[in-house]
């Protein structure tokens, strides 16, 4: 199942897409990784959607990515009486911690850590943003606010205190609960919400222990403040524009997306765009042309992979707004504009001899018009580093590790093949023209570039490149 693009395709799971059938269905119009949202759903729904999609990789013999994504804290307001109370602008309001139902005057807010993180002037933000609260007086359990905008508040309708760092955790005990029961399972990648500082990402990479990735969702404020050092800690990063666009203003969100996007690629992690991107798939079977221009944007700007939220997991069109992204990307991808930042979006190597050998495969390949660039990795460090360089030839994964194979479905030009372990360079070789030709990626007569780290099975030790022909007779494919 060769893909005729090299950006990749998220596609998150739920009622719409939770069968067989569905699923093989949109892997095959296009969903390169599947998500299943620990916001919503029992833990055995979630088992059945995970084993759906193994017993879908299975049949098509493709590694399909699973993301879990973590729900992280959400800092919600108690209950009305009558379930709901219309704010006034200019009106006064408190929040404290008081169990009785709210009325106009107050509604319980069960957060200490809000009132100790906010100030005197501090916005606080209601029902996505839809309301918005100016902090007047306040103690250790109450704050006296001002209605800036007012509307209609219901139950447990969200807050977000947007220029704070609370001091909150990243990881709630249902998080730490739900994290514990993915990785039995065996998820790829964990989504990590609520990061606000780079401690965050370091706290659940010590209780993944490295049985998944970690792709650390950029929603708070609080973490551009140390974007690079989050980078550093991360192994993926996900631009989480729904709730980013909460608490920041909505013009800033595309300036902030490029931030994000140009700073990964500098650091050669991959990089998701999320959110609303095709969010009129949920009911009709075309987007507006304003969403197909906003799925463009993310791949001239370089993402790794777009991601389908509610247009896969609830939506009347999953099929369709995956195919319809696909096209788009495709689109994109063959445009002379594209590929000239594409080019020009190239970073410079490191200087390490595996950033240099992995720079002079791009350009090898370029210059010999090779059909592929083949790594053979153990880590995926080797295939990481070959796609931060752009090159114009698709990349074929070759690992031994269903895990590593699994986790290079979010990246950018990548194509993974599991293979059998090899003991000499040669055979390293036969094996990697073997898989350009029998995945479609090379014909005979045609050359590919290979990389790899010698002696195999070290991580991180991308030393060797070599050229080699596919040629002879084509019966060794079968």
């Amino acid at each position: 199942m060769k893909r005729n693009r090299c950006a990749k395709i998220l596609a998150t799971l739920g009622p719409a897409t939770s069968s067989e059938s569905t699923l093989e269905t949109l892997v095959r119009a296009g969903a390169d990784m599947v998500r299943l949202n620990f916001s919503h759903g029992a833990h055995e729904e979630h088992r059945r959607r995970y084993d759906v999609v193994r017993a879908v990789e299975n049949k098509l013999g493709r590694p399909i990515g699973i993301l879990m994504d973590l729900q992280g804290p959400k800092l919600r307001v108690g209950d009305f009486v009558g379930g709901k109370v219309k704010l006034e602008t200019g009106a006064t309001f408190r929040l404290d911690m008081e169990k009785d139902l709210g009325t106009i005057q107050r509604v319980r807010l069960p957060h200490p850590e809000i009132f100790a993180a906010i100030g005197e002037g501090t916005d606080l933000l209601l029902d996505d943003g839809k309301l918005r609260l100016r902090v007047e007086t306040f103690g250790a359990d109450y704050a006296i606010t001002r209605v800036i905008t007012g509307g209609v508040l219901s139950d447990h309708k969200g807050l977000n205190v947007p220029n704070a760092v609370l001091p909150i955790s990243a990881l709630t005990e249902k998080d730490r609960r739900d994290l514990q029961f993915g990785l039995d399972l065996g998820v790829d990648w964990v989504g990590l919400s609520f990061v606000q500082r780079p401690e965050d990402v370091a706290e659940a990479r010590k209780l993944i222990g490295g049985r998944a990735a970690i792709i650390s969702k950029i929603e708070k404020p609080a973490a551009l403040d140390h974007l690079t050092h989050i980078i550093e800690l991360s192994d993926a990063l996900m631009v989480a524009r729904g709730d980013l666009g909460v608490e920041v203003p909505p013009e800033r969100v595309p300036i902030l997306q490029k931030r994000i996007l140009a700073a990964c690629h500098l650091a050669g992690k991959p990089v998701v765009v999320a959110t609303q991107m095709l969010e009129s798939m949920i009911n009709a079977p075309t987007p507006t042309r304003a969403e197909a221009s906003d799925v463009a944007t993310a791949i001239y700007d370089g993402a790794d992979a777009v991601m389908l939220s509610a247009e896969t997991a609830v939506g009347q069109y999953p099929v369709e707004a995956v195919a319809m992204m696909d096209k788009i990307i495709q689109q994109v991808e063959t445009d002379e504009h594209y590929q000239y930042l594409r080019n020009a979006r190239r970073e410079s190597p490191e200087g390490t001899a595996a950033d240099a050998i992995s720079a002079a495969a791009s350009q090898v390949a370029e210059t010999i018009k090779a059909a592929a660039i083949v790594t053979y990795t153990s880590s995926g460090s080797t295939t990481l580093r070959a796609a931060r360089q752009r090159p114009g030839v698709p990349i074929l994964c070759l690992t031994t590790n269903p895990r590593i194979a699994r986790r290079m479905a979010m990246v950018w030009g990548v194509h993974s093949v599991l293979d059998k372990d090899i003991s000499n360079f040669q055979e390293m070789v036969e094996l990697a023209v073997k898989a350009a030709y029998r995945e479609g990626f090379a014909n005979i007569g045609e050359r590919i570039v290979m990389t790899a780290g010698v002696p195999f099975g070290t991580p991180g030790t991308t030393n060797v490149l070599r050229i080699a022909w596919v040629e002879g007779d084509d019966s060794w494919a079968e």
